[in-house]
Parts: structure tokens; C-alpha cells; sequence
């Protein structure tokens, strides 16, 4: 799914400075347990949080992961940004709780 969809499905605020609207995401991974996102990696994945620290940040460049979606229209800090900024991640936010925001994208054809 493109990251221009994505944006669209989830009526989503970018919050990255570089992001190329047609790189696309096979999987899609949703958890506020980041223990939970290390079980079960997938390269080309995005990755659905309400958490919100740098944390989540390292763990998406740990395993490849390319784009996160904070969702409850939680808003990243600005070294969340800078640092998702220097590791080539795309940061973004909806209004959207998780549940809703994952069935979104999943009847719209993310896999799980």
C-alpha cells in the first residue's frame, strides 16, 4: 500500500520532512508492547503505536520497519521527529484509536 493511502485511509498529519508518497508497506504491525514488535518482525512494515518515546523509533530502524503511525492523535515530540528524521522513517499521526486505524488499513489490503 502506498504511504500516499495510507495518509488518505487514516486521514493521517505527516510529520517527516522527506517522505516519498508512492514508497509503499506490504505489512502492517500494531502493538504498544514494543517486547511484542521484536516477536514477530517483517521488513517493509508499518508500525501502528499509542506509545510515544524514542524508543519506538529505534526499534522501527532495529527491524527495518519504514513508516509509524502514532494513532489517538498523539503528536511526536521534536526529537522524535529529528531522530525518525536522520534514520529515514516516516512519522505520522491520526485521530484514530488503534483497533480502528489497523481495520482500516486491513480492509483496504495491508496484511497482517
Amino acid at each position: 500500500m502506498k504511504l500516499s493511502k495510507v495518509i488518505e485511509i487514516l486521514n493521517a498529519e505527516l510529520y517527516s520532512s522527506f517522505a516519498d508518497l508512492d514508497m509503499t508497506f506490504q505489512y502492517g504491525k500494531a502493538s504498544d508492547l514494543l517486547s511484542d514488535v521484536l516477536r514477530f518482525p517483517a521488513e517493509n512494515s508499518l508500525l501502528l503505536t499509542g506509545l510515544m518515546n524514542l524508543q519506538v523509533v529505534r526499534t522501527a530502524e532495529m527491524l527495518d520497519i519504514k513508516g509509524i503511525v502514532f494513532v489517538r492523535d498523539k503528536k511526536p515530540s521534536q526529537e522524535i521527529i529529528d531522530l525518525a528524521n536522520q534514520t529515514g522513517i516516516v512519522l505520522m499521526g491520526t485521530r484514530f484509536n488503534l483497533y480502528k486505524s489497523c481495520g482500516l488499513l486491513y480492509q483496504y489490503g495491508l496484511m497482517d
